[in-house]
This record gives C-alpha cells, sequence and structure tokens, in this order.
C-alpha cells in the first residue's frame, strides 16, 4: 500500500470519530435556581391573666375495702352473700355450725357455778367486796373467836387457881391452831376468787366464740369476692369475703410538687371517666399527703367523689381538674407552634430579618388552643405555625397573609 493511500485512510477515520463523539455529547446541565425565602404563618407571643387549674390523671379506689375473715373453726352451715351483692350492716353473711361451742358453753358454765357456791355467791354477777364475807372464811372466823374466848376463860381459872396449867397450855394450842386454820382459809378463800374471775373470762371468751359462729357485714358494702361455700370446713382466719365500700369513692392523683400552695382540702374536682364519655362528676379534695415522691418529684392528693349508684368503679382510670385560687400572667403561643424534635419541645421563632431562630422552649399549663411557655421566648417575638418541619436556625421566611 502506498503512502498516499494510508494517509487518505487514517484522515477518513479521524473525520468519522470526531463526528461521531459531536453526537453522543451531553448537553450542560442548568444549575437548580433558589426557591427563595420559604412562606410561612406566624403568631405573636402573648400574654394574659390566668386563674390556674390543676390538672391531673389518676385511679379510683374503695372508701373501705376489708377482707371478712372466720374467727372460729367449724363447718359453714349457711352463705347468704355472693359476688356483686350489696349488703347492709349487721347483715349475716355465714353462719358456722355452732353445736360443739353450746356443749363447750355449758360445760364453762358449770364450772363457774361450782366456784361460786364455795365462796356462797348465787351468780356470776354477785361480788364479795370484803373477803372476810366469804362463807368459809366466816365459819373460820367463828372457830377462831371461840377458841379465843376459852383461852381467856381458862388463862382466867388459872390466875384463880381454879384450872390447872394444862389445860391452859391445850386451850392456847387450840387457839394458836384456829389463827392458823383462819389465815389459811383467807389464802384459800383468795385463790377460790381469782379461779371465779379465771372461770368468768372463759366463759364470756366461750360466749364470744358462739357469737362468732355467725358473721356480719361490718358496714354497707358491695361483694367484691365470696371465697366460701356452704358445708366448707374453715379455720380461724380463713378467708370468707372481701367487701368495698364504694359510696363516697376516692380518686388518687399525683400532682407536680411545684403546684402544692395550690392545692387545698376542700377544693372542687372536676371529674371525667372514660366510660362516660363528656359526662364530669365533682368531688371534693380531703386528702393531701405530706410527703412528696424523690424519683417523681409528685406528691398524693386524695379527692371523694359521691357515688350512690355504684357507678363508678374501683380501678377506673380518671381525669381531674381542680380550679385553683392562684391567678398569673403567663405567657403563650398556640400549641400548634411547638414541635417535638429530638426528645425537646421547640418553636421558631421569626427575627428581625425575616430569618429562623430554632429554640428549646419549657412548656407549662395548657390553655384550650394555647400552651404556657415557662422559658425560651419572651413576650412581643413572633413564632412560626405552619411549615415546622421545613424549619431550622438560619431558614428565609416570608410571612403569608391569612389566617
Amino acid at each position: 500500500m502506498s503512502c498516499a493511500s494510508f494517509t487518505a485512510k487514517s484522515a477518513a477515520l479521524l473525520a468519522l470519530c470526531f463526528a461521531v463523539s459531536s453526537c453522543t455529547k451531553q448537553q450542560p446541565v442548568q444549575a437548580k435556581q433558589d426557591s427563595g425565602p420559604l412562606a410561612i404563618k406566624t403568631a405573636p407571643v402573648t400574654s394574659k391573666d390566668v386563674r390556674r387549674i390543676v390538672q391531673s390523671v389518676g385511679t379510683l379506689f374503695p372508701f373501705d375495702e376489708s377482707v371478712i375473715s372466720a374467727e372460729i373453726e367449724g363447718r359453714v352451715a349457711e352463705v347468704n352473700a355472693d359476688l356483686g351483692d350489696r349488703v347492709e350492716k349487721g347483715q349475716v353473711l355465714v353462719r358456722i355450725s355452732d353445736e360443739e361451742q353450746k356443749y363447750i358453753l355449758a360445760q364453762t358454765e358449770a364450772q363457774l357455778r361450782m366456784a361460786l357456791e364455795r365462796v356462797g355467791l348465787q351468780n356470776e354477777n354477785d361480788r364479795i367486796k370484803d373477803i372476810r364475807d366469804a362463807s368459809e372464811v366466816r365459819r373460820a372466823q367463828a372457830d377462831l373467836f371461840d377458841a379465843e374466848q376459852h383461852y381467856k376463860r381458862v388463862q382466867s381459872l388459872v390466875n384463880q387457881g381454879i384450872s390447872s396449867r394444862a389445860e391452859l397450855d391445850q386451850a392456847q394450842s387450840r387457839f394458836k391452831a384456829q389463827q392458823a386454820a383462819y389465815d389459811a382459809t383467807i389464802n384459800q378463800a383468795r385463790n377460790l376468787l381469782q379461779d371465779i374471775e379465771r372461770n368468768k373470762a372463759s366463759l364470756e371468751l366461750q360466749r364470744k366464740k358462739l357469737r362468732d359462729t355467725t358473721v356480719y357485714a361490718p358496714f354497707a358494702a358491695a361483694i367484691k369476692e365470696r371465697q366460701v361455700t356452704a358445708g366448707q370446713y374453715v379455720q380461724a382466719k380463713t378467708p370468707l369475703f372481701t367487701l368495698v365500700k364504694t359510696d363516697p369513692i376516692r380518686l388518687r392523683l399525683e400532682v407536680p410538687e411545684r403546684m402544692a400552695p395550690w392545692i387545698k382540702t376542700g377544693q372542687i374536682a372536676e371529674i371525667s371517666v372514660e366510660a362516660f364519655g363528656d359526662r364530669k362528676f365533682r368531688g371534693k379534695v380531703w386528702r393531701i399527703s405530706p410527703t412528696v415522691d424523690q424519683s417523681k418529684r409528685t406528691f398524693v392528693v386524695e379527692a371523694l367523689i359521691d357515688n350512690p349508684n355504684g357507678e363508678l368503679k374501683p380501678g377506673s382510670y380518671a381525669k381531674a381538674s381542680l380550679p385553683t385560687d392562684k391567678n398569673e400572667t403567663v405567657k403563650l403561643i398556640p400549641s400548634r407552634a411547638i414541635a417535638y424534635v429530638f426528645r425537646s419541645n421547640k418553636t421558631y421563632v421569626v427575627t428581625s430579618g425575616s430569618t429562623i431562630e430554632a429554640r428549646e422552649v419549657k412548656v407549662g399549663d395548657r390553655f384550650d388552643q394555647d400552651v404556657e411557655i415557662l422559658e425560651g421566648v419572651e413576650n412581643g417575638e413572633t413564632v412560626a405555625v405552619s411549615q415546622l418541619s421545613r424549619l431550622d436556625t438560619g431558614s428565609k421566611v416570608t410571612v403569608a397573609k391569612g389566617d
């Protein structure tokens, strides 16, 4: 191949490559145009005089709750109540067989009568004011007096030379023996009186055991749980029923410690329960804990609520509002001006240069559509109420007109 021919082919090849390169070359990408400031809606930070209302949540508790247990062992003869029943104070709940207790009572009464007869008493209500009035003591006292008089007579006769010294010694020995017998009788009478008191105590205890075979309701209440059946043999302290008194019913609330000066006994509380929708119940504060829980920084407040129909049930969740006498001027912004970001509440303040400054705020109570700001913004400043998810410190904004 000649040099001229090779040069012509090379030139044609280079021209073809240049043409292909020109066809496949990309057009330059135009730079993205800046969209400009973000249009937002705003609201001012305002001040308002408000009456403080303490709002809290809590749980309903019965006014009283008691486990009724057997005080004596025996077989259950009768059960007169069941779950959900309402019982009155003094109503019979359970009867335990009393046959054995009656036999023991009769035996104890007989023992007491025997002890009473030994000191000359007729019944258990009789009393001996002076131990010397006991029959055995009076007999011993009479024997002692007789021996003393005989000794004195013999001594007089001996002094007159009528009686012998031996008779005097005999009379003196008898007198001393009667003195010892009298002292022994006094001690014995004391022991008998102590036995009588022990027998009386045993008798009263046995009478109580007989009464305990019938179990009564200690107060008007409802049956929360029945734990016994007829025919069951129960021991002392065996649970029989659990009673709850729910009128009135307690509401136990936890209140932040900073609100302690605002809470007083007698304050009215408005209570709502989810089961009753918008219906409100009224109660009064009647107990305030004297201590603060160090882990929660709250203290317990109890309110009493009338519950004559038993509509409110212990264990239910409830919300309460307690109007107070505390009046303050507070800073408010719309609740929609707050965003929860990275475990903190933030609001976005519009500065004089239409630039956003994101601030962390400390919130307080809510008032309708507004929320109290304790720290983070000042009166007269303006905050964004829209487009919060697109805002951050340094964002440029314009205020959109309209609501």
